[in-house]
């Protein structure tokens, strides 16, 4: 019997840091019947929450990989995957959202719509994936869901309305009213397993009267035959209103807003209720593969357990038993013991075991359909691989990673140390696609790259607890990059004749800034000086040329290369020849184009108590940064700015101290700016003497 995958729902739980998305997930396990005691994520009892499987995760009381999950609530099967909130942990975001068909946006009721929210919105965004908001914590003194709605709204552009009001705030949170079927509901028992609905109390039914008009108002615009309910007046079937709600909500029009604690454990089932109904099913998203064998045309998935298997592997993790591949079903069936190919390798795969997983735990299973998160055993690929069947050569479009900011070098202490590295490094960078690694050649040293100092902190962890590879980190080294600020002519001619044939060729052109993107090449040439065969060697060369700078070794950036002349030898010209010509133009003409050294500037939101407002700002402004905004909440002041990535080292240190640990801050990537000169000095004498010293 077809599955109906109607009933399907593929959810992540995005917020920022300490929003309580592991605990809101522990609560959905417990009431799901999926676990049958509740443990928290900085639990007395040592265990921690079940979706924080790694021992760093539960020492440190964070999130760091995401964990999939799945159960069942009235009828419906969920996926779930709960992310990372740290901005570090980015690509664990991303590569959820490419693979869900839905999301539950949590926000804490005092912090409201913090900068992490905002990244895994725009995150979100790409992917156009449906939200439903869950504004967590209003037992919580300082709780304001009204005002989290507003905020989400302003800051974050969301058509966000309340679809339940709470029953009193902090420590009189006692329920939630439902302004859907207009009911108040209470959560009895020890875990709040007990739902009691009940009148309004009438304290409470005036403004819930007066919220459900506005909620109708607005919601009527997805579904005329509401709008027409509406304008009768009497009672409204809730079904109707349900329906107006899941339209608004899968055209990316509304975001539902719930309300809640899942610490208390207060308002989950319904939560539970509103991921079953206004949350999209597999069949309800439009997925785009690549036709590998029509010029990589675009076609939409079916979602359809007769056609042809493609399935995406988005994580890959070495657990207990060997690689783990979690992949995503899109279209046909898969059974063990059938043969897949991976479309980027071409390479056929026999499947051994499929397993469905419950974080760490896992549970066999004998075939999967559409919309099916599972995993496999044992399989060679990398994250981002498309696996199909036989004859279909097509490709799922890939997420998008951003580029590492920051990196270090790892020492080993021992050769025993160096062979452990070598097999953990081999399998982090198979893992997660924004840690790097590489040994820099001038040195001998292997640099590890990645998003942030906890990033690769963690991952040097790991090395020594997971792979016993003990190792040294060295001082952390920030991506510069170096570009040019003005145009400048080349007009140079690679000439070589050592018997026989040799080598020749000339090309000449302009080096100028390119505002946007990294590099460009443009093709100016008339009459076939150069000819057409050797065009694509200049850009080669080119290209080659953006790998390192000669003020500090830095990669070139934002450079748009442009030939317009040259000529050509009709034996001694060649693929090289250009190559090695635009090498020497390129050389020729940089340091003419008044290059310059540019830093990576980081957005960095600093939250903490107001008394130290003063103290914070002061501690941006000695590390270069430029303040660009303050916020109050209540007692809370949010300071964001932008500093430069090089003077943020060690900042969690300094800022725990100023503030008597109690302020947290986010930084994330925002854009390269120009280093001050005297800084600029100090990196070309540094690089130079590291030159000299070779």
């Amino acid at each position: 019997m077809a599955r109906d995958l109607s009933k399907v729902r593929n959810i992540g739980i995005s917020a920022h840091i300490d929003s309580g998305k592991t605990t809101l997930t522990e609560r959905i396990l417990f009431y799901t019947n999926r676990i049958h005691a509740i443990h928290e994520v900085r639990g007395k009892d040592g265990v921690g929450a079940k979706m924080d499987s790694m021992e760093l995760e539960k020492e440190r009381g964070i999130t760091i990989q995401s964990a999939a999950t799945y159960t069942s609530w009235k009828g419906h099967d969920i996926n779930i995957i709960d992310t990372p909130g740290h901005v570090d942990f980015t690509i664990e975001v991303e590569r959820a959202l490419r693979v869900l068909d839905g999301a539950i946006l949590v926000l804490c009721s005092v912090g409201g719509v913090q900068s992490q929210s905002i990244t895994v919105n725009r995150q979100m965004a790409r992917y156009r994936v449906p939200r439903i908001a869950f504004v967590n914590k209003c037992d919580r003194t300082g709780a304001n869901p009204q005002r989290v709605t507003s905020q989400l709204r302003e800051k974050l552009e969301l058509n966000a309305h309340m679809i339940q009001m709470p029953i009193g705030l902090e420590n009189d949170f006692d329920g939630i009213v439902d302004l859907v079927k207009m009911k108040a509901i209470y959560f009895d028992g020890d875990n709040g397993e007990i739902l009691r609905e009940v009148d309004i109390p009438a304290a409470l039914a005036d403004e819930a009267a007066e919220r459900r008009e506005a909620l109708l108002e607005e919601i009527s615009m997805f579904s005329e035959e509401l709008m027409e309910a509406v304008l009768e007046g009497g009672d409204i079937d809730p079904a109707l209103i349900y329906d107006a709600i899941r339209k608004g909500t899968l055209a990316l029009e509304f975001t539902p807003v719930f309300v809640g604690s899942a610490y208390k454990n207060k308002g989950i089932q319904p939560l539970l209720d509103g991921v079953a109904a206004y949350l999209p099913c597999p069949t309800d998203v439009v997925n785009f593969a690549l036709d590998l064998s029509k010029d990589e045309q675009e076609f939409r998935v079916t979602n359809h357990p007769d056609d042809k298997l493609i399935m995406l592997a988005f994580k890959l993790e070495d657990g207990r038993y060997g690689q783990l591949t979690y992949i995503r079903t899109y279209q046909g069936r898969l059974s063990k013991g059938d043969t897949v190919f991976n479309s980027r390798t071409g390479k056929k795969v026999k499947i051994g075991r499929l397993v469905r997983m419950h974080a760490d735990e896992m549970e066999e299973i004998d075939s999967c359909g559409p919309g099916d998160i599972v995993a496999l055993f044992g399989i060679d690929c990398a994250s981002g691989d498309t696996f199909t069947a036989e004859g279909l050569a097509a490709s799922m479009s890939s997420m998008h990673i951003p580029e590492p900011v920051i990196s270090l070098a790892v020492i080993p202490v021992d050769n025993k140390a160096q062979t452990n590295m070598s097999k953990a490094l081999n399998r982090f960078t198979k893992e997660d696609p924004t840690f790097r690694t590489y040994v820099d050649h001038e040195t001998g040293e292997t640099i590890i790259s990645g998003m942030g100092e906890l990033h690769l902190d963690v991952y040097i962890e790991r090395m020594k607890r997971e792979y016993k590879a003990e190792v040294q980190a060295g001082a952390p080294q920030v991506a510069y990059r170096e570009t040019i600020t003005m145009q400048s002519p080349f007009d140079y001619t690679h000439k070589k004749q050592t018997g026989g044939s040799g080598q020749y060729g000339r090309v000449a052109g302009y080096l100028e800034p390119l505002d946007e993107g990294e590099y460009e090449f443009v093709d100016a040439i008339v009459g076939g000086v150069i000819p057409r065969e050797y065009i694509p060697s200049c850009d080669k060369g080119f290209q080659k040329s953006l790998a390192k700078g000669s003020l500090c070794g830095a990669a070139i950036t934002g450079v748009r290369a442009v030939i317009n002349d040259g000529a050509s030898h009709s034996v001694d010209s060649s693929d090289i020849a250009f190559q090695l010509a635009a090498q020497g133009a390129f050389k020729e003409a940089y340091l003419k184009a008044r290059p310059v050294i540019m830093e990576p500037i980081m957005k960095v939101a600093v939250e903490g108590p107001s008394e130290f407002q003063g103290s914070v700002m002061g501690s941006l402004n000695q590390r270069r940064g430029m303040i660009i905004g303050t916020v109050e909440e209540g007692t809370y002041t949010v300071v964001e700015a932008e500093v430069p990535l090089s003077e943020m080292f060690g900042y969690s240190t300094a800022l725990r101290s100023l503030t008597q640990g109690k302020a947290e801050f986010t930084m994330e990537f925002a854009t390269f700016k120009q280093v001050p000169k005297s800084i600029s000095e100090e990196l070309i004498k540094k690089y130079q003497a590291e030159k000299k010293g070779q």
